[in-house]
């Protein structure tokens, strides 16, 4: 017998774990706030090829390319592959940062709400197995 995932439980864990690496560079984007040269980034949604299953091929995402003076600074290549540029910023400083604190906040807020709604989806999820199996004491 195999011990897989419901796919709405498999789809619900990727969905979180999305949002962690969202959260993560948000929160680089913001310790970055006074960088000089720093451009905002944000994690590339997943692509449509990418979740077909019958073999097409999936769609690369551009990497970001880091400056001879950001890696002067201590910059450091990010590991995963699907972050990119932001290009939804609302304003430049004078030093090429592109970083909004209020942008950033406002994401932070949508990933808090989109994070609480997966989590009631999953409560509901395992509430639902547990009275199928006829353990759910409520």
């Amino acid at each position: 017998m195999s011990q897989q995932l419901p796919s709405l439980l498999a789809g619900i864990g990727d969905a979180m774990r999305y949002l962690d690496t969202r959260k993560d560079v948000i929160a680089r984007n913001i310790a970055n706030g006074d960088t000089p040269g720093f451009k905002a980034r944000e994690t590339a949604p997943a692509s449509f090829a990418g979740m077909v299953q019958n073999g097409a091929p999936s769609v690369a995402a551009p990497t970001v390319e880091l400056s001879s003076t950001m890696v002067s600074l201590g910059a450091r290549n990010v590991k995963a592959g699907n972050i990119v540029l932001d290009h939804d910023v609302t304003e430049t400083k004078p030093d090429g940062n592109n970083v909004t604190l209020e942008d950033q906040l406002l994401k932070l807020g949508n990933i808090q709400q989109d994070f609480a709604t997966l989590t009631n989806l999953y409560r509901k999820q395992m509430s639902l197995l547990k009275t199928a199996l006829g353990k759910n004491e409520g």
